[in-house]
């Protein structure tokens, strides 16, 4: 048991390091300006409006929930004024960017560990080789960028319908009037607010596809590999999302006040 702990912590602590060296390269291609267009545009399809849907269903019922656990309270705090800000301040600054990464994380993340894993072990990432074709460029950059581009529009997107959530449930079971709901909003957010959940997205974007490639490309053991690849990528992106959430936001809000 003891043995095969450390075999699977060496193993885990090798795909770690990969996954350091890949970004590494990335870098390096990118500054070059090295970027499939073609590639790119078929995987922001794919991250974007496919995944468009359950994002946002996701995003109304947080919004909903949570305006359910907060309004009651306020409304017996005489803070009425309060509860579209709060609303918006937790979606803005953690709801919306992490739900949405977690929701991509599951969804695109393991779809790029599985396909990509499956190309390691069919030898087709051999073959690009061959074919004088760099998989970074062919494979890498185009998830990547599609995940920073389309992570903060599907945030945004994730932010306003869990706001009209939290309007639907105000309005329809505590009677808030959404005038008053809408000016709490106001008063309550700051363009801050919204620049730090696009940087959230854009570094969870980054996060989920270099796991979620790293994965694949260190893919070994045939079919079983593949599962494994696509489950432990989802793991270590979800684990990568909120630890570096939590230093986001220290570094972010830490000094603010109200």
């Amino acid at each position: 048991m003891s043995s095969t702990s450390n075999n699977e912590f060496q193993i885990w602590l090798q795909r770690s390091l990969a996954a350091l060296f890949l970004t590494g390269q990335v870098v390096v291609h990118l500054l070059k300006g090295k970027i499939n267009r073609r590639n790119t545009i078929e995987q922001m399809v794919i991250v974007g409006p496919d995944s468009l849907t359950i994002a946002l269903a996701t995003s109304i019922f947080v919004g909903m929930v949570f305006t359910i656990q907060v309004a009651r309270e306020f409304l017996n705090f005489g803070a009425v004024q309060a509860i579209g800000g709060v609303l918006a301040l937790a979606l803005s600054r953690e709801l919306a960017p992490v739900l949405t990464a977690v929701v991509l994380a599951a969804r695109v993340g393991s779809a790029f560990a599985a396909e990509i894993g499956t190309m390691k072990v069919t030898e087709q990432i051999d073959a690009l080789y061959v074919l004088k074709s760099d998989p970074i460029d062919y494979l890498v950059i185009p998830r990547l960028l599609a995940c920073c581009l389309m992570l903060p529009m599907l945030t945004m997107l994730s932010l306003v319908v869990g706001l009209i959530g939290g309007i639907l449930v105000a309005t329809g079971f505590y009677n808030v009037s959404y005038v008053i709901f809408i000016e709490s909003i106001q008063s309550f957010i700051q363009v801050w607010d919204i620049v730090s959940a696009l940087i959230k997205a854009v570094v969870f974007g980054a996060l989920i596809a270099i796991v979620g490639c790293n994965w694949g490309l260190t893919t070994i053991g045939g079919a079983r590999g593949v599962g494994e690849s696509t489950t432990t990528a989802v793991v270590m992106a979800l684990s990568a999302i909120f630890i570096s959430n939590f230093f986001m936001s220290l570094l972010m809000f830490q000094g603010l006040s109200r």
